[in-house]
């Protein structure tokens, strides 16, 4: 256990770079074992070989009394048996009737085995191969025996093994240092990732890693990286924005407040004027609740706080209840509010937040058509989506403003929206509606033509 912490206590570069020395040095040992049995087999079989080759080049004929077995040609056995391997023939009891070739390392008689085959033998400290045969037609009358020394097996053996165990800790050293400097390199854009994240600080999220190498794994990480930074970086911004305007739409309310009422109070005043001072203090009040409203909501939404609620709507009714309640401001201005919306469409989603959406969108187009300019409220529906357009013909928005028109607190006019007593909430309010019923919200506008804003929203069964 306390290895395995020490282990986790190492950098990244350091635990692959001894991971891979333990793979490499596993591998290595599996390849020496591999060579070193395989090698002695080898060697073993060419032995067994020689020792089956001089038994077979070896004649014998019985002694000249009858009463034992000898070479029938000395010479040529010992020339058989070579220097290192020793040919014998003994009676069936072990007892020795002629040698040729290596008798001075080689093994007694009495340690020769009596069967047939092959057989490895000790002579003092030395290894011995032995291959014997019986002689005789019929009942065995003695033993051919021919020795080898394993000198031919085990001296390549040791060197093998001599150079393997210089070899492999050298090349297990000059791996590590590949290693080092394989991981190293690899994990440069992980060095570059963090000293990015060390150098960024809530007052700057500008730093980016800017990569460019290989489009490979880390590479997908710094791209990703820099991604989440750009992310966070406009979340920031939007948040900087957000609650700078929001400070300064809640300080203009009552800065004004404050300041009538310091005007109210600076000297005696008639009833008259202090109902007036009240009654204009309980705008700004209307306004301030509007505005605290709005953000209260936005945050909710921010937070995912609300509950979709969803139920089927009837989009004729629904909407045309939507078109009556804000007919009374159109009425004002002497605007004509149109409706084409037929029979049979469907709509799921939670009518609170929607008529909050299309109560937005309608205050909108009735605040900016001109007197006796016209609005038109249409639906339609189509591959499972209800769209809902709402057109007027207003003078229109700049283009460089449409990018823009979902932002919190954004205002194309200020000083017109503003008189109107909108602090810039109701589009950014629609669209997060609309986002969170996995809908849409689209604006097209061209200066003096008008504008049109499209509600795209999942239909009903």
């Amino acid at each position: 256990m306390l290895n395995r912490l020490r282990l986790l206590q190492l950098s990244l570069r350091w635990r692959l770079t001894l991971w891979y020395l333990l793979t490499l040095g596993a591998i290595l040992l599996l390849f020496a074992s591999f060579l070193y049995w395989q090698l002695r087999a080898d060697l073993l079989d060419q032995l067994d070989a020689a020792l089956r080759l001089a038994a077979a080049q070896t004649a014998v004929r019985p002694t000249a009394d009858g009463a034992g077995l000898t070479f029938a040609d000395p010479e040529a056995s010992g020339l058989a048996a070579g220097q290192s391997t020793a040919v014998y023939l003994t009676d069936a009891a072990g007892r020795l009737w002629a040698r040729a070739g290596a008798t001075d390392d080689a093994p007694a008689p009495q340690a020769l085995p009596r069967q047939p085959g092959l057989a490895t033998i000790l002579a003092g400290d030395d290894g011995w191969r032995v291959f014997s045969q019986p002689v005789g037609e019929g009942a065995v009358r003695g033993w051919l025996h021919v020795a080898g020394s394993l000198d031919p097996v085990s001296d390549p053996l040791e060197r093998l093994w001599a150079v393997m165990l210089v070899g492999g800790p050298l090349a297990l050293a000059l791996a590590g240092l590949g290693g080092i400097f394989l991981a190293s390199r690899a994990l440069r854009p992980v060095d570059a990732l963090t000293r990015t994240a060390q150098a960024i600080t809530a007052g700057d999220l500008s730093r980016r890693m800017a990569y460019s190498g290989p489009a490979d794994e880390l590479g997908r990480l710094a791209q990703t990286f820099d991604a989440m930074l750009d992310r966070l970086q406009a979340a920031f911004e939007r948040e900087r924005r957000f609650t700078g305007d929001a400070a300064h739409e809640l300080r203009t309310p009552l800065a004004a407040l404050k300041g009538q009422i310091d005007v109210t109070l600076s000297r005696p005043r008639q009833p008259a004027v202090y109902v007036e001072t009240l009654q204009e203090m309980a705008q700004q009040v209307e306004r301030l609740i509007r505005l605290s409203n709005d953000l209260l909501f936005m945050a909710r939404l921010d937070q995912g706080a609300f509950q979709i609620e969803r139920e089927p709507i009837a989009p004729r009714d629904f909407l045309g209840a939507v078109v009556e309640q804000i007919r009374p401001l159109a009425a004002a201005k002497a605007i004509a509010l149109e409706e084409s919306i037929p029979d049979g469409l469907t709509l799921v989603g939670d009518m609170d937040l929607l008529i909050r959406l299309f109560l937005n969108l309608l205050d909108n187009a009735v605040k900016y058509t001109p007197q006796n300019g016209r609005i038109v409220v249409a639906a339609a529906q189509a591959d499972g989506k209800l769209t809902v357009s709402i057109r007027d013909s207003g003078p229109g928005i700049p283009p460089a403003h449409l990018p823009h028109l979902f932002e919190r607190f954004y205002r194309v006019a200020g000083d017109r929206a503003r008189a109107g007593g909108g602090a810039g909430l109701g589009l950014a309010i629609a669209h997060e509606i609309a986002r969170a019923h996995g809908g849409a919200l689209r604006v097209e506008s061209k200066l003096g033509a008008g504008t049109a804003v499209f509600v795209q929203l999942p239909a009903g069964a």
